[in-house]
């Protein structure tokens, strides 16, 4: 093992529409694209289609979009550790005007524990908030190893404010800013406080801002895309913590500057594709986007 993610698993059902029915209404959409969904999942995803595999701990159910999310996962050979549940989880995503509507149906009452893994050879562990309890244990565990910790601070999960006490890099989204009544100085100030040794909040079109590994404050720009060329900003903010993930295992060595801008560049591409699997770019993609070579 190498890395681990732990999340929660859902089938994401992505329509290219001009219009919602409503009442009796029927429309035909433009597109679809039918893959694997939820942020960690989707971060591991990402991380293996660049090159550095992670186990994940996420949630299956016995049923046909289970099974169909494990042959997902065997095809970018990532190990699953399954936490059982009763149904599988959906989320219908709608992209519109580089924003997304989002249904989802979820069942996250587990059967079982969380599973105990082996964590010999793991360098990273990333999370969502998803599993609290497992979080929590691993990221004790992977803190007292020096394992690297991340977190994606996607909204108020749960332990999230607990589990914060132990993760080493934190990017967190303006959602869960406005959920605590933080600005986004006070944010940073914030997960600065709670002992992460790198902090960021996610902006959308307008990039990031964040502190590096000596406190330093500053914004990171989005790369540009124009506007005709972005379909489904679903998932960008997923690819970019596998990203910057995938960065730092196969460089350990620098600093978190260069593994977002890695990272960033896998956003923009994102954005261009329709569906989280269309969406995940290979490191010639990235390498590309870096260069200012727009993607095929």
């Amino acid at each position: 093992m190498q890395a681990l993610f732990i999340g929660h698993t859902y089938i994401d059902v992505t329509l290219l529409t001009s219009a919602v029915p409503s009442g009796d209404e029927k429309t035909v959409a433009d597109d679809y694209a039918v893959s694997f969904g939820g942020n960690a999942v989707t971060a591991a995803f990402a991380c293996a289609k660049l090159g550095s595999i992670p186990d994940l701990i996420t949630t299956v159910a016995d049923d046909w979009l289970g099974r169909m999310f494990l042959e997902m996962a065997a095809t970018y050979k990532i190990p699953i550790h399954p936490r059982r549940v009763k149904r599988s989880s959906l989320s219908f995503v709608l992209p519109n005007d580089g924003k997304r509507a989002i249904i989802r149906a979820r069942d996250d009452h587990h059967l079982e524990p969380f599973p105990i893994l082996d964590l010999a050879g793991c360098r990273a562990l990333h999370l969502d908030g998803h599993q609290g309890d497992a979080a929590l244990h691993y990221a004790k565990l992977c803190r007292e190893r020096g394992i690297l910790t991340s977190l994606d601070g996607g909204g108020l999960r749960g332990n999230i404010q607990e589990l914060l006490g132990f993760i080493d890099v934190a990017i967190v989204a303006e959602r869960l800013c406005e959920q605590m009544a933080l600005s986004a100085t006070d944010m940073l100030a914030y997960l600065q406080s709670k002992g992460c040794r790198i902090g960021g909040i996610t902006q959308s079109e307008r990039g990031m801002l964040w502190y590096d590994e000596k406190g330093s404050v500053s914004q990171m720009p989005a790369l540009p895309v124009r506007a005709q060329n972005i379909i489904d900003t679903s998932g960008a903010g997923d690819v970019f913590h596998g990203a910057y993930i995938a960065s730092y295992l196969a460089a350990p060595e620098r600093g978190f500057a260069t593994h977002f801008e890695f990272a960033r560049a896998a956003s923009a591409y994102k954005i261009q594709h329709l569906g989280n699997e269309a969406g995940l770019p290979t490191l010639a993609d990235i390498d590309a986007i870096m260069r200012g070579i727009a993607p095929a």
